[in-house]
């Protein structure tokens, strides 16, 4: 059910609880009594407070920005971190003229303690044992150290610094300025001057802000003038180099030129390709006057037509005179000599054009070259006005942007000289100043007797939770059971003289420490099913932890319940039996495995009459092999045959082999564990060094663990269980008494 595994679960918290209780009252009142001393030693503490409220200046002054403050922790923290600055507690000091009158408001307070005095001497004391074990610094490094010492304002400052608080009242806009000290007085009067320290602070820091920010910009504005008259300079540089005093007029005027020059070219390139047609075909027909009329360049000449028409009156002259005269009539020979003359014209005329036309095409040509000429001249001019224009422009630009940022500069210093001084850095009411404090903020009596209350009894538990955590030993038998998964049969409380313990076993049966081993006995008798086992062996993970003791005591409460029990040490190593029953240890189980044969000799008469002891006999070289020979079976077998139950005494499972060989031969094997000194690791690879070996390990025995500390409630019972027995031994004490008189 939850709610059951929940109340075990808080029972176990309980239970460390309860079983650390001296721890956790210790602690609880060692703390709680720190906390009182503490609380009545110290100097009461008076705090003063002065309420203010404190928001961003609005840029315009007539606007009262009161949401600027709520969503900018930002500027809270800042003014917060401003109000608790060195510079405005220095401001404080001068104010009030703390220099002098210091000592008059906090000598009597500042006294050292006998405590103080003695942890600064202490600090004096470590100081120079660094002074002395450091490297000497360099003679530049020890002036700078000598300057860096602060002077009295500086240390008054520091303390008032250390006292001075800051807070913002939840849900408003009103921020507490606290001041907190020993005389009551003086706290309200600081509360008071740092609020008005804090104001004369942030006026100057505004008034040195505006102070740099109209230096800079004056100092950037004579920067931007410089630049500014550089700039012009360097365009007049420009133009002057390159001639360009007019450069707007020919950037527009060379476009136009060179249209004109391309159409005036084009036109040429025309004429030139008419008359070199022209040519070429005057060229062919240059020697042959009756083709060359067939040219229409030619046949068109005026004055050819001329001739022409003379030619055709002087032939037509001839037809009619041959009819009438014969060829040798002076006037036939004047008309046919007349016809010649006019040929030989015509064929000069032919020559003439023809020379005509040639020079026209020469002329069309040189033309053409001409104005191809002036066409790449001017291309280059425009080339290189505009690779100038575009220097012009991007200089021009310079000086535009220059002039610029001047002309703003200009404007800004002079907005900054008319409202940098006028605007206050914050918006800032005392709402209500600080009066003298009545009662001591601290200490606070109450609050600190339940916080000594709290921490102490939660810090001691706390340190019982974590003594329990770190503690891996074996002390509880349901934790045991838990983590190592075997059966604790039984726990043995810590007796006050364990090499004697048998005594009280014998002696006071009835004895609670008794008691004890017979429930390790009745939890024994139960461990196997089919009956309790005949052969028991006794082993333990280390020596000392009570191995021979238990097997003692088990055998003792064995034999008081008329059991025939036999107790052999097997411990070849370090026997204790013989001793701890002043036995003879002549023969014993080595000299047995050695082969001789002892006889009855080998069992020696107990404390009980139903208790023989078997006792390991000289100590051999060789426990190992004598334990593992075929002799120490048949010994068992031998007392198996004489006594109900063989008890059994090993040496150690981590420190020999001795245990595990000795095992296999048992019926079963008892783990002994010392209580709060074992831990569960130790047994956990104990038991695992059984595991395989056909060894049974019945259960684990914690031994010798001190119940006051480890079991509350079983402390409980053994105390009423010991006054139970101690008046049931005083009444048969009296009885007898009675009886003999």
């Amino acid at each position: 059910m939850p709610i059951k595994s929940e109340g075990n679960h808080l029972r176990d918290y309980w239970k460390i609880a309860i079983k650390h209780r001296k721890t956790v009252a210790g602690f609880f009142v060692t703390i709680f009594l720190l906390v009182m001393l503490a609380t009545f030693v110290v100097t009461p503490q008076y705090m003063a407070t002065t309420n203010v409220i404190i928001e961003k200046a609005s840029p315009n002054a007539l606007e009262m920005n009161y949401r600027s403050n709520l969503n900018d922790p930002e500027f809270n923290e800042t003014q917060f971190q401003l109000i608790q600055s060195h510079a405005v507690a220095l401001r404080v000091v001068d104010m009030l003229s703390l220099e002098e009158t210091y000592d008059t408001y906090m000598g009597r307070y500042e006294k050292p303690s006998p405590l103080q005095v003695m942890l600064n001497g202490l600090g004096k004391m470590m100081a120079r044992v660094r002074k002395l074990l450091a490297p000497a610094p360099p003679a530049g490094q020890k002036e700078s150290l000598g300057n860096l010492a602060s002077t009295r304002a500086d240390r008054i400052a520091n303390k008032l610094q250390e006292n001075i608080f800051v807070e913002p009242i939840l849900n408003s806009r009103i921020v507490a300025i606290s001041f907190l000290s020993p005389n009551r007085e003086f706290s309200a009067l600081v509360a008071n001057a740092v609020a008005k320290a804090y104001l004369e602070e942030t006026l100057d820091m505004k008034t040195e802000a505006t102070r740099r920010t109209l230096g800079w910009m004056t100092k950037k504005a004579d920067e931007e003038r410089r630049k500014l008259d550089a700039s012009e300079q360097k365009i007049q540089d420009f133009m002057h180099a390159n001639n360009l005093v007019t450069m707007e007029n020919r950037v527009a005027v060379l476009p136009e030129q060179l249209s004109e020059i391309g159409t005036e070219l084009i036109q040429a390139q025309s004429r030139r390709e008419e008359m070199e047609a022209l040519y070429d075909k005057v060229k062919k027909v240059a020697g042959n006057p009756k083709a060359a009329e067939t040219i229409p360049a030619i046949a068109s000449d005026p004055a050819l037509r001329t001739l022409q028409s003379q030619i055709l009156v002087a032939e037509q002259n001839i037809m009619q005179l041959s009819g009438t005269y014969g060829k040798k009539h002076p006037a036939m020979i004047k008309a046919l000599s007349d016809l010649t003359v006019l040929k030989e014209k015509k064929a000069q005329e032919i020559k003439r054009v023809v020379a005509s036309i040639k020079n026209e095409y020469e002329l069309a040509r040189s033309a053409e070259n001409t104005l191809t000429a002036k066409l790449r001249r001017n291309k280059s001019e425009a080339q290189r006005v505009n690779e100038s224009f575009i220097q012009y422009q991007a200089l021009n630009r310079e000086l535009e942007t220059n002039r610029q940022l001047y002309d703003a500069l200009l404007g800004k210093i002079k907005e900054q000289s008319i409202t940098g001084e006028n605007q206050p850095a914050v918006n800032f009411w005392i709402v209500e100043k600080a009066r003298v404090p009545i009662r001591p903020a601290t200490p606070r009596k109450v609050l600190n007797a339940l916080m000594g209350l709290v921490v102490g009894l939660f810090g001691g538990i706390g340190l019982a939770f974590i003594i329990e955590y770190l503690d891996n030993t074996i002390k509880d038998s349901e934790e045991t059971e838990a983590v190592l998964g075997v059966p604790v049969l039984g726990t043995v409380s810590l007796h006050a003289d364990g090499e004697h313990s048998w005594e009280t076993v014998l002696k006071e049966p009835r004895s609670a420490f008794s008691e004890q081993y017979k429930g390790l006995r009745t939890a024994l008798m139960l461990s196997t099913v089919g009956g309790p086992p005949q052969k028991v062996l006794v082993t333990s993970s280390f020596s000392g932890e009570g191995k021979t003791t238990t097997a003692v005591n088990l055998a003792l409460v064995l034999a008081q319940s008329d059991k025939r029990v036999v107790l052999v040490d097997c411990d070849l190593r370090k026997p204790r039996l013989h001793k701890i029953f002043n036995l003879r240890n002549k023969h014993g189980v080595s000299t047995y495995l050695a082969g001789r044969n002892v006889g009855e000799d080998l069992l020696s008469r107990g404390p009980l009459p139903n208790l023989a002891v078997v006792t390991s006999g000289p100590i051999p070289p060789n426990p190992s092999e004598l334990l593992s020979a075929e002799r120490m079976k048949t010994l068992l077998e031998n007392l198996r045959t004489q006594f109900d139950i063989i008890i059994c005494d090993s040496p150690p499972l981590l420190s020999v082999t001795d245990a595990r060989l000795l095992s296999r031969l048992f019926d079963g094997t008892i783990m002994v564990a010392q209580g709060a000194r074992t831990t569960y690791e130790v047994v956990r690879r104990s038991l695992k060094m059984l595991q395989g070996r056909d060894c049974h390990v019945l259960g684990l025995v914690i031994n010798a663990l001190d119940l006051k500390k480890h079991d509350y409630y079983y402390h409980q019972y053994y105390a009423a269980y010991v006054k139970e027995e101690t008046a049931a031994q005083m009444s048969e004490r009296l009885e007898r008494i009675t009886d003999d008189r």
